[in-house]
């Protein structure tokens, strides 16, 4: 775990353990009997939805700011062709091999056998992964 991760994940559990002292703080059976459950419940479920949403919000991966700026060394120690990098680059816009084949005008083997050697290049065995590897290295935006 990654030292900014782990402070948000203390950070949470301390707000969790605030959370449920102040419920004890402020007689958690008074409220039950003074106020309808379906509030009480409401109240709480809004609590921890807020909570999840800071929470996911500052665990999820920010975009850099800067522009798109492909890492060419990568590429020529990994040996991936400019076709290869076209077949990647439609892989990562969703199309299937059909329609690769089409946008460059070549036959659908052609494709699999670029696809397949992405796979070998990359280490990885399949189009989710290839993606993913390529994204990592700076390969793709």
């Amino acid at each position: 775990m990654t030292r900014p991760m782990a402070r948000i994940v203390i950070l949470y559990a301390i707000l969790l353990a605030a959370g449920a002292f102040a419920l004890e703080w402020l007689q958690y059976n008074y409220f039950a009997k003074a106020y309808p459950f379906e509030i009480y419940v409401t109240l709480i479920a809004l609590g921890f939805a807020i909570l999840g949403f800071w929470v996911g919000h500052r665990l999820t991966a920010q975009k850099p700011a800067g522009p798109f700026e492909q890492n060419r060394a990568a590429l020529k120690s990994l040996g991936i062709s400019d076709r290869e990098l076209e077949v990647l680059e439609a892989l990562a816009q969703g199309q299937s091999n059909k329609q690769i084949a089409r946008t460059l005008g070549i036959s659908p083997n052609t494709v699999k056998t670029h696809v397949a050697s992405l796979y070998a290049k990359l280490q990885v065995n399949g189009r989710v992964r290839a993606i993913e590897e390529a994204r990592s290295l700076h390969l793709i935006p």
